[in-house]
């Protein structure tokens, strides 16, 4: 795909003006005529095409709240779009994400600009590993997180999310359970109930280069610093955290700190979110009266989604996700025995 520069005249600007005023906090004046018209563009087209931008938490902010329709974590982003009268979704995310949305909304046509944006822990287990757990261990419930593809979903009895692992796990009522693919949020998982769990070896390359170590040394310079980590960061992070939960939970407890805080005086609230960059980013624009301190760590996969892409994919209709029936079938059941749980 080759990248069109496109000018920023004055058309543009009264165009998206107002949407400046959302990201001004986390992006420079200065940058904003690159940005503008690609989010002019971008927002007319989907008009034009009856479409919907679905963007993750960790989508740069020129995405997220500029040109996105519907945010959040994975699965909210696919149960949303669900409910949308849109005729095609754009998922700005990784590629599992735009498998579980056309999961959920078969009938819908799903794109994603950038068919390289995968995922390490996707990507750590097949189809075929899940047949040979199953195997070892026959008569084992298969829990499987949704950051996987639809071919290991398919393999698996229920689906899970970080924020309902844990209920979902007990409420199986089995001694034991396979837990798949990430072995620190099977570990978190295990750390909180009796229920045996079989984890695989697989991780997210972003968070699991966090480490206690850095917690500690932030400390060291101010000790009120509050650490949110995700539960697919190792166990020496997660027992060094004052909170651990989903995105969805620590954006929530990021807003209980603000409330906390109100129009106080300084100093503000300081936070160290243990996850990936532009989700400090994306919960600063929502939360601004919170300080946001680094360190953290980009995905790669999630930042090959760019404005000029997400036009692209648009104008081409590129990429379509595709799922073979016989495992969209397969897959969607284990998808929806998770939203059956209460």
């Amino acid at each position: 795909m080759s990248v069109i520069d496109l000018p920023y005249t004055t058309d543009v600007a009264s165009e998206t003006d107002a949407i400046f005023e959302r990201v001004a906090h986390v992006i420079p004046r200065v940058e904003w005529p690159l940005h503008a018209p690609y989010v002019a563009a971008i927002n007319r087209l989907k008009r034009e095409r009856n479409a919907v931008i679905l963007a993750h938490n960790y989508q740069v902010p020129e995405i997220f709240y500029t040109v996105a329709d519907i945010v959040g974590d994975s699965l909210a982003l696919a149960m949303q779009a669900a409910k949308t009268d849109a005729d095609v979704i754009v998922l700005c995310g990784v590629h599992f994400m735009a498998e579980t949305a056309k999961l959920v909304n078969p009938t819908k046509t799903v794109l994603v600009p950038d068919l390289r944006a995968g995922c390490s822990l996707a990507e750590s287990i097949t189809a075929a590993d899940v047949r040979l757990l199953r195997e070892k261990y026959p008569g084992v419930p298969v829990v499987t997180y949704v950051n996987t593809s639809a071919e290991v979903k398919a393999e698996s009895d229920v689906c899970v999310t970080s924020g309902n692992a844990l209920r979902i796990v007990e409420a199986l009522g089995a001694p034991r359970i396979i837990f798949l693919p990430d072995e620190y949020l099977a570990k978190y998982v295990a750390s909180k109930t009796d229920v045996e769990i079989i984890a695989w070896k697989g991780h997210c390359e972003v968070h699991e280069r966090f480490s206690g170590g850095d917690i500690v040394r932030f400390r060291r310079d101010d000790p009120s610093l509050i650490v949110i980590a995700h539960p697919e960061c190792p166990p020496d992070v997660l027992a060094e955290a004052d909170y651990v939960g989903s995105t969805h939970g620590m954006t929530d407890y990021v807003g209980t700190l603000a409330s906390a805080s109100g129009d106080a005086p300084a100093p503000r609230p300081r936070v160290l979110l243990m996850t990936e960059c532009s989700m400090a980013d994306n919960v600063a624009g929502r939360y601004p009266s919170v300080e946001f301190v680094r360190p953290c760590n980009l995905c790669p996969h999630m930042k090959r989604n760019t404005l000029p892409k997400v036009l692209h994919s648009l104008q081409a209709m590129e990429y379509e996700v595709t799922i073979d029936p016989a495992i969209a079938q397969r897959a969607r059941a284990a998808v929806e025995r998770m939203l059956a749980f209460k």
